[in-house]
């Protein structure tokens, strides 16, 4: 398989991927096809996911030339297409931080796409999570510094009174030998202190789900979201059901830490104590969610019904109790289950 069949195929699967998970509805809490945020439309993050194709083409190739032994896995610069991906999306339209934690995700993943396409000439769970993991284990402190700027430039993104600063305030702080995620001031700490992609990462694991996802091997994305999907499409053959059966699986077995972390920052600027603040209400729409699958979810009118009125109650509080975490958990899942053929 050529280096450009491969970029094709993962960049499709990732943009497919993202614009499945927007597109499924009502999934309580996010923008979706029926419903929008004051300041983010639908529409803006189908912009967002077409503009990503370029930097995930990128990451494809470079992880293809890893699996040539052509570059090092370090060479692969996960930051730099990080950096590059949120550069595009913000460009292509006035929304704000549409997919941030999704490029997060994506990237390293459509690199160990292109890694295992190359050593396999398909892809097998087994080796793409491998490699994924070891992709992420052999990133450096310019992947930490690229992804640093990577998420001030998300934070800043929008137009008017609906832009933001990197100094909004749900960054947060923490105190740890690592800088967190969140932190101010975590570039120059980054530097001085020589802190790899993941061992940053790492450090925030612990309070943020796209971290512990991005050092777990996408613990929740191949041993959760992946399964739920492939096993909810296969019974009712429709990819809607799938996509919110799939986000509500998620959500009912991970409390969101977006949510947690919006909820307790009103109250706390300490990041780790925020998110603990935060995850009494994160854990009650857990077992809303948890709920709503046992009543049928989609395939049931008493399930479309409370489905309906958890999205409502969540789109009430102006979207700090919007699940971001879990959709960017789904969306991963979708990617994964487009690279291994999923057809509908």
């Amino acid at each position: 398989m050529d280096l450009g069949t491969i970029a094709e195929r993962v960049a499709r699967s990732a943009q497919l991927a993202a614009l499945l998970e927007v597109s499924g509805y009502p999934k309580p809490g996010n923008v979706h096809r029926t419903a929008d945020f004051p300041d983010v439309r639908y529409e803006h993050f189908l912009a967002g996911s077409i503009a990503m194709g370029s930097a995930l083409r990128k990451a494809a190739i470079d992880g293809a030339l890893a699996g040539k032994e052509r570059i090092k896995l370090s060479g692969i610069r996960i930051g730099e297409k990080i950096k590059s991906a949120v550069q595009e999306v913000n460009e292509s339209h006035y929304g704000g931080n549409t997919h941030l934690g999704m490029l997060l995700l994506f990237v390293p993943l459509a690199a160990a796409a292109g890694k295992t396409l190359v050593e396999t000439g398909k892809i097998e769970l087994e080796s793409l999570r491998n490699n994924f993991t070891q992709i992420m284990k052999s990133t450096s402190t310019i992947d930490s510094l690229c992804t640093y700027d990577a998420i001030c430039a998300a934070i800043q993104t929008g137009k008017g009174e609906n832009r933001k600063t990197a100094k909004s305030s749900w960054l947060g702080r923490a105190k740890t030998d690592v800088p967190s995620l969140h932190e101010r001031e975590a570039r120059e700490k980054l530097s001085d202190e020589n802190v790899t992609l993941y061992d940053w990462l790492k450090a925030s694991s612990s309070w943020d789900g796209i971290a512990n996802e991005l050092t777990s091997g996408m613990e929740v994305s191949f041993k959760v979201g992946y399964p739920t999907l492939m096993e909810t499409f296969e019974k009712h053959k429709d990819i809607n059901i799938s996509v919110v059966h799939t986000f509500l699986k998620i959500l009912s077995e991970y409390p969101d830490t977006l949510v947690a972390r919006k909820v307790g920052l009103e109250k706390t600027t300490n990041i780790v104590k925020a998110v603990a603040l935060g995850l009494e209400k994160a854990e009650w729409i857990s077992c809303v969610a948890k709920s709503i699958l046992e009543t049928g979810g989609l395939t049931s009118e008493e399930g479309k019904k409370a489905l309906q009125e958890l999205d409502e109650s969540l789109r009430n509080e102006g979207g700090k109790l919007n699940p971001g975490t879990t959709a960017d958990l789904t969306a991963s899942s979708l990617m994964i289950a487009n690279l291994c053929g999923l057809k509908f």
